[in-house]
This record gives structure tokens, sequence and C-alpha cells, in this order.
């Protein structure tokens, strides 16, 4: 049973998620909140799998929302909901550690089916949209302080094989791991054993957050 608690300011929204989310026997509503400091006190308490996380909410929003949940060490994933596709939060919300995202006009079986990706732990947002979000608004991130250093100098890639940065090279691509498989020759079953590795080498939760990562620390570049 996954757990899910939806934190929306408008009521019928909440309304509407609820009454999907527990149409399905797989998915239970644990509870709602109406702003970000709500939902952040909700996610200590009640510890839900996912939360479905507006971005713009009064008082605290989503995006700092986020960044709180994921930095108290919660288990919990946060699935972005956002009124426009490539909203320009959107962005901001993934780099505070949401597993994806999601536009509010998603058929109901596509918001489902992105419930049950970020509970298992995969990326919601597929790799070419995600690769589409970045380049577009990577320039709103701030300047990081001093000259970033080299690929090879970053401490998050030092634990990597070479054949490990060569794949997080290409997942910040875009590259699904079929496409990976296939241009590096490698069975897809591997391409997954690497992933993982990667995952864990480098602390991301999902692959949202490698791709980030990628750009991070320059192994990719904006087109």
């Amino acid at each position: 049973m996954t757990t899910v608690l939806i934190a929306d300011d408008q009521p019928m929204q909440r309304f509407g998620f609820r009454m999907l989310l527990e149409s399905q026997d797989d998915m239970t509503v644990v509870g709602e909140a109406a702003n970000g400091t709500e939902a952040v006190r909700q996610v200590s308490a009640r510890h839900p799998d996912v939360v479905l996380m507006d971005i713009r909410m009064p008082g605290l929003d989503g995006i700092e929302a986020t960044r709180r949940i994921i930095a108290a060490g919660a288990r919990t994933r946060v699935l972005i909901i956002t009124t426009f596709d490539l909203d320009e939060y959107a962005y901001d919300g993934l780099r505070a550690g949401a597993s994806g995202f999601l536009v509010k006009d998603a058929q109901p079986e596509e918001l489902l089916a992105g419930i049950r990706a970020v509970a298992a732990g995969d990326a919601v947002v597929a790799p070419s949209l995600t690769r589409r979000l970045l380049d577009t608004y990577i320039h709103h991130l701030p300047a990081s302080p001093g000259t970033a250093p080299a690929p090879q100098d970053d401490p998050r890639l030092a634990g990597l094989t070479d054949r490990e940065r060569e794949i997080l090279t290409v997942i910040g691509q875009g590259w699904t791991n079929t496409e990976i498989a296939a241009r590096l020759h490698l069975a897809e079953s591997t391409v997954k054993t690497h992933v993982g590795r990667i995952l864990a080498k480098t602390g991301a939760r999902d692959r949202v957050q490698a791709v980030i990562l990628a750009y991070d620390t320059q192994l990719v570049k904006p087109a």
C-alpha cells in the first residue's frame, strides 16, 4: 500500500486528488496540507511514501517545503505538481530533491503511474523532458561561488569507475537504459546494475537527481 500526502492550497484540487487516489486498491491518502509548513509537519508525523507537492502555496512554498523534507532525511519522495509545463520553478523543485514533476492537467492514469514510479524509487520525468527542462531553466540558477571544480576533481564523482562516469554522462544527456545498452553494447541488466551503483556511490536519490548531478559537475552542459 502506497501512502500519499496531498499538499495543495486549493481545496477542490485536494478533493479531486483524494477521490482519484482512494479509488485505487494500492494507494491511501494519509493527510492533506494547504501550505508548505503543514506539509513538512505532516511528513514528519505521518511518514508518507509520496507527497504530491504543489509549487505555489501561501507562506512556505512547495520548493522550500521539498528542500526541508529532503534535508530532514525523510524516506518520503516528493512528486511536484505544477500548473504549467516547464514552469520556471519546476527545475528548482527537482534541485531541492523532488523525484520528478507532472502538470496538473495530466491524465489520471499518468498521475497514478507517476506516484507508483516515485514510490518505487524511479524518476517520473521522462529523460528527454528532463533534458529539455534543464537546458531551458538552468540559467535561472545563481552562479556558484568561485570556480566550479572540473568533473575529475568533484568529490561526488571520486568513487565512480570510468564506465560509471560514462553512463552518468549519457544519463544526463537524456539516454534511457535501452538506449545506453544499445549504444554502449551492454546488456540492459548490466546498465541497470551500473545505474544502481552510480546512485549509491553519489548519494543521488533517483535518476532525476543523477541528471542534476551530471549538470552540477559539468559532465553535461546545457545545449
